[in-house]
């Protein structure tokens, strides 16, 4: 068995520790969600931390660790009558990202079940971590159904299985932690909220603590045992003091004066429901007995809000996690005052009674506006050189986004579970039945009895039982939804620089990727301009990665359409050769003007006519304005064999009739 890198010599993370900690002492506080950027130790904290559990009492042979004081009275392997008990190590279970709902939740025997009416229930492994810690490693990778059967299970302490009308219950209480990179993708806020607790981890900036970290992590791998060795006695020592605090956990006093901090933190921070407030309580209990303490104070009820609020007020995935710390200290501090505290002078902490500038004015009392933004539009409104260079525009901030309406791929697909498009999938609504390849996952009853019906004389059967055949069983073939690809290829040439419209493109964008985050998509950025086309944000989950590139991304130079076709064309066909299953929907946000280069025009149309030879599903934004109009991103859209959609039109409720303009420009370049 290998031996575990001790949880006592992790280098620094002390809020990852204690996060670990207190859900070892309070199992009941929910879990911890730990997030951060690769090679910080998160999994290494995680393993380690099993070890440090105390050992475990269960009943002799039950496949769900009942506890023999406590048996649960609907064990699969019951009824228990509490003897027969023995001592284990507490166990820690890592669920694979791609691990099937049966595979965590259990299985029944199909051919058992219907042969000889009786339930075979193979546990799976939320029956296997009851009593220990369930580790999900990149937990913002697994499927959504999945974390919700997760999170579901944690919350009420059991696992309900129900397949085909035969149901079993048992109980599932674990330590739920999970870790996870936020530059591949983030989790839905309605399963954030589910977590406990959550904590943000990055490699430290000091060159003596990394140091440390080197050299510690080279003396294990030359020697684990040995190097375990020298930390025994650290780690006996927290192993004590999360037994004891486990004993003082009862005796914790919450006092009103600390139910109402919590209370007045969480409506100031403004989360939603009561589940924060619960938390705060429970986590704030937790660390008066970690300390030793039977009373909450206020400096614990703070140091929960730190661990259980930051991730409950992220409303969409571009939202910053965190939490306003000055904010927190003057809530503690009001709701802990007295009444007779006096009122707050009027003129504010200067004291001075100076009125405050009004919007108008500078900081200094002036017009605020008197002098032009560098890179802002001129009095004839053309855009102005920015001070960074000849001919490029400095960043235009985005327009605020906006709902939008989904942009589907047409067809059925089998790509990655999601939200956008039509596919077969293990969920979602039954539309036939097939023989199964491999293990049977979704049984098709009424195709598996109509398939071994025609046999039973043949098979001698004499009883009420139906003789089955592996032959017989059918798998129930559904219909649901996926996640698709959708490549946003970007004009950034100077047609497009004027602040005013860059400001509206970007934030055409941006609703577009919050869609795109809704649906559960990948999403890449190709961007144009000068004499040149980059992929700015290769293909990934990260709608966030995303939205950081389009926030800084510069304007100016001529407008090489060709070439940001091209390579678009080329980040597509890797993507097809890493994930076949999952179609791509191109997204050009352009003007349709090409300028630079011999024959700008029909080079940008002989690449257009590249996506429609390949049936890409293509929608052009068109962003060309003014009274003006040449048409151009219409043509494009024609090459393309796609569509073309004016920025007023990417709004939702203008949207309606684009979904079938892009399936119907397909089915006719099909037909």
């Amino acid at each position: 068995m290998t031996t575990p890198f001790p949880f006592t010599a992790v280098v620094g993370q002390d809020d990852l520790r204690l996060a670990l900690l207190l859900n070892a002492v309070s199992p009941a506080v929910g879990g911890v969600l730990v997030r951060g950027e690769k090679g910080t130790a998160k999994s290494t904290a995680v393993r380690a931390l099993a070890a440090l559990l105390p050992e475990v009492e269960v009943v002799a042979g039950c496949r769900f660790s009942c506890d023999p004081a406590a048996p649960d009275p609907t064990c699969p392997d019951g009824p228990h009558t509490g003897e027969g008990a023995e001592a284990r190590d507490a166990r820690m279970v890592e669920l694979p990202v791609g691990a099937s709902e049966d595979r965590l939740v259990g299985a029944l025997d199909i051919e058992r079940a219907l042969a000889e009416g009786v339930k075979a229930f193979e546990p799976g492994l939320l029956a296997s971590a009851n009593r220990g810690i369930l580790y999900v490693d990149e937990v913002n990778l697994l499927h959504d159904h999945l974390v919700d059967v997760l999170l579901d299970a944690a919350a009420m302490g059991a696992s309900y299985v129900e397949r085909e009308g035969v149901s079993v219950r048992h109980a599932a209480r674990f330590l739920l932690v999970g870790t996870m990179n936020p530059e591949e993708g983030e989790l839905r806020p309605q399963l954030l909220d589910r977590f406990g607790l959550t904590v943000e981890v990055a490699a430290s900036r000091e060159p003596d603590q990394r140091v440390e970290v080197v050299r510690r992590r080279l003396a294990y791998d030359d020697d684990p045992a040995a190097f375990a060795a020298r930390w025994a006695d650290e780690e006996r020592a927290v192993r004590q003091r999360i037994v004891a605090a486990r004993e003082l956990l009862p005796k914790v006093r919450l006092g009103d004066g600390a139910l109402k901090q919590i209370a007045a933190t969480c409506a100031a921070f403004e989360v939603d429901g009561m589940r924060a407030d619960i938390v705060m309580a429970r986590t704030a209990t937790a660390l008066a007995a970690w300390d030793g303490r039977s009373d909450v104070l206020a400096e614990d009820v703070r140091q929960a809000a730190l661990l259980a609020l930051p991730h409950r007020r992220r409303r969409n995935p571009f939202d910053a996690p965190g939490l306003d710390e000055d904010k927190l200290d003057q809530t503690l501090q009001e709701s802990a005052g007295d009444d007779d505290d006096p009122e707050p002078d009027p003129d504010g902490p200067g004291g001075g009674g100076q009125p405050s500038p009004s919007p108008e004015e500078g900081p200094q009392g002036g017009d605020a506006g008197a002098q032009p933004e560098a890179g802002g539009d001129g009095a004839d409104g053309e855009p102005q050189p920015a001070a960074g260079g000849a001919g490029e525009q400095a960043p235009a901030r985005a327009a605020e986004p906006f709902r939008t309406k989904a942009l589907t791929v047409p067809g059925v697909g089998a790509g990655a579970a999601g939200r956008r498009s039509r596919a077969r999938t293990e969920r979602g609504r039954t539309t036939g039945a097939l023989r199964p390849r491999g293990t049977l996952t979704k049984l098709h009853l009424a195709a598996t009895v109509r398939a071994a019906a025609p046999h039973q004389r043949a098979r001698g059967r004499s009883g009420p039982g139906l003789v089955l055949r592996r032959d017989d069983l059918r798998q129930a073939a559904r219909e649901g939804r996926e996640g698709n690809l959708v490549l946003f290829v970007v004009d950034a040439s100077g047609s497009m620089a004027a602040r005013q419209r860059m400001s509206a493109v970007k934030g055409a964008v941006l609703s577009l990727l919050l869609d795109a985050y809704q649906r559960r998509d990948k999403v890449g950025l190709v961007t144009f301009r000068g004499t040149a086309a980059e992929v700015a944000l290769p293909p990934t989950s990260s709608v966030d990665a995303a939205a950081v590139r389009l926030e800084s991304l510069p304007t100016g130079g001529r407008t090489p359409l060709a070439a940001g076709l091209l390579k678009a064309h080329d980040v597509l066909r890797v993507e097809r050769l890493r994930d076949p299953s999952r179609r791509a929907l191109l997204v050009v946000v352009t003007d349709g003007r090409a300028t630079g280069g011999p024959e700008p025009v029909a080079l940008a149309g002989r690449a257009a006519r590249l996506f429609g030879a390949e049936s890409v599903a293509s929608v052009v934004v068109d962003c060309e304005s003014g009274p003006v109009r040449l048409g151009l991103a219409g043509r494009l859209a024609e090459e393309l064999g796609g569509t073309a959609v004016t920025l007023d039109e990417l709004r939702a409720d203008a949207i309606a009739g684009l979904v079938r303009d892009v399936r119907g420009t397909t089915s006719r370049r099909a037909a």
